[in-house]
């Protein structure tokens, strides 16, 4: 099996990297950077790419989405520190295979790569548990957010500013902008300051 860690923290990838290197079989390759993990994906095409979402200069969601538009068959496993329903809801639909927090056990990370590399699909025990309820409680204004906003929300979560989610999703100020405002209409919110509030409620939750 061939698997690609795509993660900006070195620290994370050793991690990963000791966790798996007691199973047969495995060849692995490290990318920090969305450019590197294409040249990485084109000259390997691993069976399994381990994606994180919060990578520098760059966005998890558009590199899924650059990875898909690659082969449609590939098969991306997403390991994030996000654990929020609105989040592994929008990188199910944007076509990652499965979901696990890295706040998650080993073996269950283990496992995750193991199914999705077979051609199944995981999603962290409980994790999925709090998708089935969001999605049944139909109280959660989030799901009318699209991919592209949830990762505009996700970012100013992060701290950055409009400029900077501009550059990091490679499009300008004034559409991140635009973006804001149709975020806050949607959520009933008025000002930028309550949405940045939001995603730190979101991440207490």
């Amino acid at each position: 099996m061939k698997l690609l860690i795509v993660d900006d923290h070195a620290v994370v990838r050793q991690g990963v990297c000791r966790l798996l290197s007691s199973l047969s079989g495995i060849s692995i390759y490290e990318a920090a950077s969305a450019t590197e993990a294409l040249g990485l994906f084109r000259r390997h095409r691993p069976n399994v790419v381990l994606l994180d979402l919060n990578l520098v200069n760059s966005s998890g969601f558009e590199l899924l989405r650059r990875l898909l538009l690659e082969d449609r068959a590939v098969r991306v496993l997403v390991l994030s520190m996000h654990a929020e329903p609105v989040y592994v809801a929008h990188a199910l639909k944007a076509g990652a295979r499965g979901y696990v927090s890295k706040s998650a056990a080993a073996d269950e990370l283990v496992t995750a790569i193991r199914q999705v590399a077979q051609g199944g699909r995981y999603i962290e025990r409980e994790i999925a548990a709090q998708l089935v309820f969001a999605q049944y409680s139909g109280d959660d204004p989030l799901q009318q957010l699209s991919t592209r906003e949830v990762d505009i929300l996700r970012l100013l979560g992060e701290g950055k500013s409009l400029a900077a989610i501009a550059q990091t999703l490679g499009v300008t100020y004034k559409t991140i902008a635009n973006s804001c405002s149709a975020i806050k209409g949607k959520l009933g919110l008025e000002r930028t300051a309550d949405l940045i509030r939001l995603t730190f409620e979101l991440r207490s939750r």
